[in-house]
């Protein structure tokens, strides 16, 4: 499966396998993107020829063409539907199959999502049988009656369409959207996470992604108006230089908590006024510290917000959070219950891949809800590509293209 993450930054794309449940990247790429502003597309020509380079890149490496993928789409505007439904069980034996599973989740969403909008998922949180008996799990059950409480997840069509069509115009078809938030859930869910009610904070160049996860499904989502990019524009406004510079002083010398910060390592630079100037590492530490302590004290403000009920734990991921001493400042802002996101995948280990990444799981757990076996490739490029024979199967754009649950994994 090809996974594409459109950010304000970069454009990245990761091509990976799952066997036996564990991600293998085949190939990864990250182009510069134009043509978007705060994670929205405000120029098509632009994000195309961005989308042209990562693409070809990772077709060079594959030595295959990249036809189909799955994609990020801005959470912007989105809202949040809970419904209810209810079918007959049909069959003779009333056993509860998963046809009957998906049919009264697509009935809980039926005639439901405004006409200016796009669905983007569809998760189920209970079901009941009959008129008594709960439980998460109906399939084999006995019924004469299966009942369904669901939420789904719709977003403005303005949002979502623009990059499915830059997509088409390359001739490319889109097999299913997502938010990154979701991805950055799925990239570092655990066993605890999925009984749980936690939050995903991703520190993105312009925006910081807020995100509420009630026992792995995705409740509420918020965007705060701030992100590594801040933090640029201090060190340049501070010391005077070009914003290139100011980024590349940040990668490269500064810590993200002062406290090991040594001010005895210093760098020469020329300031935007042609004078030489020295730029010490304690210093540049208290200007990107005091930058990051605002966002993730404003994240945390936010996240109280977003749910009255008390959180068990916070993943925190985006680029900037593989700073050298990220975790103190953590520690300082949130305490143990922070979960720093740490990649494992060989190829991909970095935080700015983490959307991408756990895209691919959570689309692969939805494959398994059809018992089907995907693939962006054809059963002869998979055979030119591996040689290993593999089924495949063709993604229909339904409802059921949108439903994710665990249960379905049993």
């Amino acid at each position: 499966m090809a996974s594409l993450d459109v950010g304000t930054n970069t454009i990245k794309l990761v091509v990976g396998e799952m066997i036996k449940d564990k991600l293998n990247i085949l190939a990864v790429s990250e182009e510069s993107s134009k043509g978007v502003k705060k994670g929205i597309i405000v120029d098509k020509n632009a994000v195309k020829d961005s989308l042209k380079k990562v693409i070809n890149d990772v077709e060079t490496i594959l030595g295959q063409k990249i036809k189909k993928l799955i994609t990020t789409v801005p959470s912007q505007g989105n809202e949040f539907i809970v419904n209810e439904a209810s079918i007959e069980i049909e069959s003779e034996d009333k056993v509860v199959r998963s046809s009957d599973i998906i049919k009264v989740i697509e009935k809980s969403i039926h005639h439901k999502i405004p006409n200016n909008m796009e669905l983007v998922n569809i998760t189920p949180i209970a079901f009941q049988i009959d008129d008594n008996q709960k439980t998460n799990n109906p399939k084999n059950s006995l019924a004469n009656k299966l009942s369904a409480k669901t939420i789904a997840t719709i977003a403005p069509k303005q949002m979502v369409y623009p990059i499915i069509e830059c997509l088409e115009e390359l001739n490319i078809e889109v097999l299913d959207i997502f938010y990154q938030v979701e991805g950055d859930y799925h990239e570092f869910k655990t066993a605890e996470t999925d009984s749980s009610l936690g939050a995903v904070i991703n520190i993105g160049a312009s925006l910081t992604s807020l995100a509420i996860f009630n026992k792995g499904v995705l409740t509420n989502t918020k965007n705060l108006d701030v992100g590594s990019n801040n933090i640029d524009n201090d060190i340049s406004y501070i010391y005077k230089i070009p914003k290139t510079l100011a980024k590349e002083l940040k990668e490269n010398l500064a810590l993200a908590h002062n406290r090991l910060a040594d001010i005895k390592n210093k760098r020469e630079v020329t300031d935007k006024d042609s004078k030489n100037i020295i730029i010490d590492q304690y210093q540049l530490s208290e200007i990107v510290m005091s930058r990051l302590i605002e966002i993730l004290s404003q994240a945390k403000k936010e996240i109280t917000l977003l749910t009255k009920k008390e959180i068990s734990y916070i993943i925190i991921t985006g680029g900037i959070t593989e700073m050298t001493d990220f975790s103190l400042l953590l520690e300082e802002v949130f305490g143990h219950k922070v979960i720093l996101g740490n990649i494992k995948e060989i190829g991909a280990r970095h935080n700015k891949f983490s959307s991408s990444l756990g895209l691919i799981k959570l689309y692969h757990k939805k494959a398994k809800l059809k018992d089907k076996d995907y693939s962006i490739f054809t059963i002869e490029e998979q055979e030119e590509f591996s040689g290993i024979n593999k089924s495949t199967s063709i993604h229909d754009n339904t409802v059921l293209g949108k439903i994710f649950c665990y249960f379905f994994d049993n």
